[in-house]
């Protein structure tokens, strides 16, 4: 059973289409808690800001639910009410979508008690990165990478469109990934067992 679901797409390249039905895999039917974009084009951001107004209208915010419920509820059927609270939780959901905040900067996560940085290229991963974390995620990779590097573990989905998307998910015997396909297909999975430390370096690739 997973205690976690860490969702990440690589960089969608154009193709939108695929980041849309991968985001939504991830969402809806990996049951990802957090879903994570390494590219750095504001791709999936535009996503999930046209998803929010296809539920809720052309003024998506948080600040705004109050005069939406009014506007929408004061005379509104039972059914109607139903309906704008199923959209309103929908919207809600979105918020387990983010994407990285820049280049050069990272996010940080913890999967079965261990450190997962998470970064757009891992020419810019430094040394307090790689000391206290053992996933070293990043996007700035055409193909998918899955490589353990002594007691680390290297890991890219690769960009979107043969490949692009992987789910980490913390269980109790460890984390363990798969790797999906353009059309969400499982094509490799495995429980991410490190070897014992060594010394790497990091240089541009």
């Amino acid at each position: 059973m997973a205690l976690m679901r860490l969702g990440l797409l690589g960089p969608a390249t154009d193709r939108l289409d695929v980041l849309e039905r991968a985001a939504r895999f991830l969402h809806t039917e990996a049951s990802a808690e957090r879903i994570i974009y390494l590219g750095l084009d504001g791709a999936l951001d535009r996503e999930v800001e046209n998803r929010a107004r296809s539920l809720v209208g052309a003024d998506a915010s948080e600040e705004q639910l109050f005069r939406r419920a009014a506007e929408r509820c004061a005379s509104a059927t039972p059914m109607e009410i139903d309906a704008f609270v199923g959209a309103e939780r929908e919207r809600e959901s979105l918020r387990a979508f983010e994407s990285l905040p820049g280049d050069g900067t990272r996010l940080m996560e913890l999967l079965g008690g261990r450190v997962a940085v998470l970064i757009h290229d891992k020419a810019n991963l430094d040394e307090d990165d790689i000391a206290s974390a053992t996933f070293l995620v990043f996007g700035k990779s055409t193909d998918p990478l899955v490589k353990a590097v002594g007691s680390r573990w290297f890991l890219a989905p690769g960009h979107l469109g043969d490949c692009g998307m992987m789910l980490l998910e913390e269980r109790s015997d460890g984390v363990h990934l798969s790797l999906f396909d353009s059309v969400c297909r499982e094509i490799r999975r495995e429980r991410l067992v490190a070897a014992p430390a060594a010394r790497i370096s990091v240089s541009d690739g």
